[in-house]
């Protein structure tokens, strides 16, 4: 963070966005998120797979909601945890170790939930989206942003998600509207965003390609690996195999 011009006792959720929005599009798609969200303060928000709380912390402090965070990544709770109360913004935001497939909470305990590049690491989605659903309030809105397959042909790895295919399990949307359907939710709304993800991609590749990794940035998550796991979902991306999908589910 001093690194980068930020003081470390000091810091917001838009100073710490390069290095924890971690999914295509970064803020950018987070912020785009949020306004078919229908978020309003006081409106309790569930992050399912929330790495270290980007989104959370963005939630709360641009539209004022609670958020808990769930992770099965110890570090990750840890570290989302320590970040939250540097932003000062632990009284909004909470984070726990669990399984998107056993949540720790009541039945219709919020109102809204989200999951944002997340299924890729899950091979029973309907299994999450039961547990969404169990904890959600009737009418409540379901957010999913991840990586779909949409063509035929072998997958390259790594990719952000996984190092190889053991731990990647990308679905088609077909796949997740079945799952949500089936789960009680009712699909309002459905967006593309490949082409959004292909142009934003392209331009972080590029300022590192010509000023080098930036002091903040996703390589302090993903490491040595991180050009070639994003040169992996860009070309797949660009080839037609993956694009990233938005569904906005209702509660029924």
């Amino acid at each position: 963070m001093a690194k980068a011009g930020k003081s470390p006792a000091d810091l917001t959720a838009v100073d710490l966005a390069p290095v924890d929005e971690f999914h295509v599009g970064g803020l950018e798609a987070t912020q785009d998120l949020a306004a078919h969200m229908e978020l309003r303060p006081e409106l309790r928000l569930l992050d399912v797979g929330c790495g270290i709380g980007g989104p959370a912390r963005y939630f709360a402090s641009q539209h004022g909601c609670k958020v808990a965070g769930v992770d099965l990544t110890e570090e990750f709770v840890q570290v989302a945890g320590s970040l939250t109360r540097r932003s000062k913004l632990d009284h909004l935001v909470e984070f726990h170790r669990a399984s998107a497939l056993g949540l720790p909470f009541q039945p219709a305990t919020f109102d809204r939930a989200y999951m944002i590049h997340v299924g890729m690491n899950i091979a029973d989605k309907a299994g999450v989206f039961r547990e969404v659903r169990r904890v959600l309030k009737p009418g409540g809105l379901f957010t999913v942003f991840d990586i779909m397959r949409s063509g035929e042909g072998a997958l390259r790895f790594p990719v952000p998600w996984a190092p190889t295919e053991e731990t990647s399990f990308v679905a088609e949307v077909k796949d997740y509207r079945q799952a949500l359907e089936a789960a009680g939710f009712r699909i309002s709304q459905e967006r593309n965003r490949r082409a959004f993800a292909i142009e934003f991609t392209e331009r972080m590749m590029a300022r590192v390609a010509q000023g080098g990794p930036p002091a903040l940035g996703l390589h302090l998550l993903m490491g040595e690996a991180t050009k070639p796991m994003l040169e992996n979902v860009l070309s797949m991306m660009k080839q037609g195999l993956l694009e990233p999908v938005e569904l906005y589910a209702r509660a029924v």
